[in-house]
């Protein structure tokens, strides 16, 4: 089959959201297809451009016309996939449902070409609260369109479990792994580790880490704040929580949207029990990995209105052979012996209790590792295939 996978942005090489997309297609390749990606971007030259792998095929120049144009013409991508006999289009929503994108998915159909939008997250509005406004701006136009641009399309693509999405039937998967990109965390690199099976030093520091380009969803605030009533409360431990992925000032100060960082650090005195290490990938992002005890993911998926979601952090986490904590329903992990469901709510997490488990847990990364070899993008992907 030959598939075109439709995105409007470009790629990061320390985005997590764009190794997702290069594991998707992988997944696709290794199953046998013949998948041309679609991109944007912006060059050093200030030419805004679509791309087709690495060739453009749409150079709209520069300037604010040039920012105009991308958003409206998408014939040369109409174009491409007849030219190329395209069977699917699997689009990546960027929350653009307007008359130009209806328009494109309407020459899709008309051409027999089959289509599916993915919806990384649902529902979405409640993300854009405290956002500026051209962000609420472009999220009014999508409420006005995003049921008519879905009646275009074959089904929607949602990691949650709803059965239908702006009307139309939806594919539902899960956020999948890349077992050979994501590597095996290496316990015995681990600060004082222990043989599994012997008794826990209670001595020495655990270590969490949680990774993410960081949202007020993720809640690690209430980790944070967690730390600070541990200590508040008599804790003895040796406790650090390592924040890698960028952190913006509007989650470090002043949120509108959960308490700052830096406030509730502030507030607590926990100043050397938090440390941010920003953006890291390859062996450092590894190396923290491998030192860490026990791994924090979402949080604060009830701040966006979401109950149930298979996040990608999950599965990598699993990948990688660690014990997680998070808050919201994801049906692949919820029974795993290696995991801790915290409270959907504003209270401060209780460390003591993580403490405890993360001690106790006596899974090798590779068990975890081996709970999750139906997660692959290989098998998520198939899904989608096979449904249209």
């Amino acid at each position: 089959m030959n598939i075109l996978f439709l995105i409007y942005h470009g790629f990061s090489e320390v985005s997590g959201i764009s190794k997702k997309i290069h594991y998707q297609i992988n997944g696709l390749r290794r199953l046998g297809h013949k998948v041309y990606v679609c991109s944007y971007a912006i060059r050093d030259d200030g030419h805004r451009v679509r791309f087709i792998d690495n060739d453009p095929l749409q150079d709209f120049g520069c300037g604010r016309f040039a920012a105009i144009q991308k958003r409206c013409c998408y014939d040369a991508v109409v174009k491409f996939a007849l030219e190329k006999n395209i069977n699917l289009v699997y689009s990546r929503s960027f929350h653009n449902a307007n008359p130009f994108t209806i328009r494109m998915f309407k020459a899709f159909r008309k051409a027999g070409i089959r289509s599916v939008i993915e919806i990384p997250t649902y529902p979405y509005d409640k993300e854009y609260d405290g956002a500026g406004m051209t962000a609420r701006m472009e999220l009014a136009m999508d409420k006005v369109f995003r049921r008519t641009l879905a009646k275009y399309t074959d089904a929607i693509v949602t990691f949650t479990d709803e059965k239908e999405i702006f009307g139309q039937r939806t594919i539902c998967i899960s956020n999948g792994i890349d077992l050979e990109a994501i590597p095996l965390k290496d316990s015995c690199r681990q600060a004082e580790v222990l043989p599994p099976g012997t008794a826990c030093d209670k001595e020495k520091t655990i270590n969490f880490v949680g990774v993410a380009e960081v949202h007020y969803w993720h809640g690690f605030d209430r980790f944070i704040a967690g730390i600070g009533e541990y200590y508040r409360n008599g804790g003895k431990r040796d406790v650090k929580f390592h924040i890698v992925g960028g952190v913006a000032n509007s989650e470090m100060y002043d949120s509108e949207n959960a308490p700052g960082f830096a406030e509730t650090i502030e507030k607590y005195g926990i100043q050397d029990r938090i440390v941010f290490h920003g953006q890291l990938f390859g062996d450092k992002l590894n190396e923290i990995f491998d030192t860490a005890d026990f791994a924090v993911a979402s949080l604060g998926r009830h701040r966006s209105g979401i109950a149930t979601i298979k996040t990608l952090k999950n599965r990598e986490y699993a990948a990688r052979g660690m014990g997680f904590i998070y808050s919201e329903t994801d049906s692949d992990f919820d029974d795993k012996p290696y995991i801790i469901k915290a409270p959907a709510d504003e209270s401060p997490i209780n460390i003591r209790q993580v403490i405890d488990f993360a001690d106790k847990l006596r899974m090798t990364p590779e068990e975890i590792r081996s709970t999750i070899g139906n997660l692959t993008w290989e098998r998520q992907m198939e899904k989608v295939v096979e449904s249209v």
